[in-house]
Parts: structure tokens; C-alpha cells; sequence
């Protein structure tokens, strides 16, 4: 049976969260240290670009890994690393080649493993909505997993990966080369531009209002 907490006592805990600051603060305020996350876009809005940015920041606290099971290490995933100088944070980013999810929670094991790991995409994961809770139970204590999901219009494609997205703590939607926060953390902007000149020029001719 789970422990029951009087008001006073829910309130006194304290959750170790991640220090954004800057735009990603903008975008997210302080989130959990742990827990998962959902990104979902429609293709050429910025996806990629915003996942290794993200990868990037989260390096900048603890281990990061990115699982490349869409494009492995592909020519143009190549690129986004040079793109955001991924070198600058050679020691705590791992840049994962197609690891299966069975080879993924070994990993994740494992002693001194990734704490922030990226699965890019869901699609590719093959996972059904049970498998995702199974492997969620396991980890989302102890790492943040971040899914990011190919999109149906507005939704995430496939009814697993919408069903994810309704249990993740934290969901992000990409349009136009802009993160928009829809989940649990928002910061004091709610967005954050991932190419700055794209995102300006989709949306001057968009009210941004109506999101």
C-alpha cells in the first residue's frame, strides 16, 4: 500500500529539478529531474534541430544519450551535431547508432549510464503503449526519457504514441522552427525559437495568440 501524506508533509518535499536558464528557462521554467517527456512536429518543422539543441542543454548537467534510430549516424545527423558544435560537450553526450530498446535498458542498467536520454523517433522504437509502461515503470524514477514522436496533423501518429503523449509529464509540440510547452513545465514564455530566422519568418504572417 502507498504511503499517505498529510498536506503539510506533500508540501515540505523537495524534488531535485533541472537549472534552465535563459531561453530553455524561458521555455520550461525548472522541470523534475526525472520523469518522461514527449516532442512531437510535423516533418520539416524543426524537430531534429530542437532535439540536439535540447541534448546539448541537458549535457550541460549530466550524461546525455541520443538514440539515433531514426537516422542512425546519418549524414545529416552528422551535420546537426556540427551545426550545434555538439564538441563542445564531448564528454557527456553519446550520440547512440539505432540501439534496439532492449539494448537501450541494459544500457540504462548499468552503473554511471546516461541520465537524460533522447529516443528519436517513438515510431521507430516499435514499442505498443504496454511496452512503454513497462519500460517507463523501470526508469522514469531514476532518468529523464524524452520520446520524440512523428505527427498526424496536430496529434502524434499512431495510437500508442498518443497515448504517450497524454502520460508524459512534459509535451512539447514543434511548428514553424518553434518549441511550444503544452505539459507540466512551462516557463515565463511558454516557446523557444530553434532557428530563430525560420521561426520569425513562419510566423509574421501567424497569430501566435490562438495556440
Amino acid at each position: 500500500m502507498a504511503r499517505a501524506l498529510s498536506p503539510i508533509e506533500a508540501l515540505s518535499m523537495k524534488n531535485k529539478t533541472i537549472p534552465f536558464s535563459g531561453r530553455w528557462y524561458d521555455l520550461l521554467g525548472t522541470p523534475d529531474w526525472c520523469g518522461v517527456w514527449f516532442i512531437w512536429g510535423n516533418s520539416g518543422n524543426g524537430k531534429t534541430g530542437f532535439a540536439v539543441q535540447l541534448a546539448k542543454e541537458l549535457a550541460r548537467f549530466d550524461l546525455t544519450a541520443y538514440n539515433s534510430l531514426e537516422e542512425g549516424v546519418s549524414l545529416s545527423m552528422r551535420n546537426a551535431l556540427a551545426r550545434y558544435r555538439m564538441e563542445e560537450v564531448n564528454r557527456r553526450f553519446r550520440l547512440l547508432d539505432c540501439e534496439s530498446m532492449e539494448d537501450l535498458g541494459n544500457r540504462l542498467r548499468k552503473p554511471k549510464s546516461p541520465h537524460f536520454v533522447i529516443i528519436d523517433s517513438f515510431q521507430y522504437t516499435q514499442m505498443t503503449y504496454k511496452a512503454y509502461l513497462k519500460f517507463k515503470e523501470e526508469f522514469h524514477r531514476k532518468k529523464l526519457i524524452v520520446f520524440i514522436s512523428h505527427a498526424d496533423g496536430n496529434n502524434p501518429s499512431g495510437r500508442s504514441a498518443k497515448s504517450v503523449m497524454y502520460d508524459a509529464a512534459e509535451k512539447i509540440w514543434i511548428q514553424g522552427q518553434r518549441a511550444f510547452s503544452k505539459g507540466r513545465f512551462i516557463g515565463p514564455v511558454g516557446h523557444l525559437d530553434i532557428w530563430p530566422e525560420g521561426a520569425a519568418r513562419y510566423w509574421g504572417e501567424t497569430d501566435t495568440s490562438k495556440l
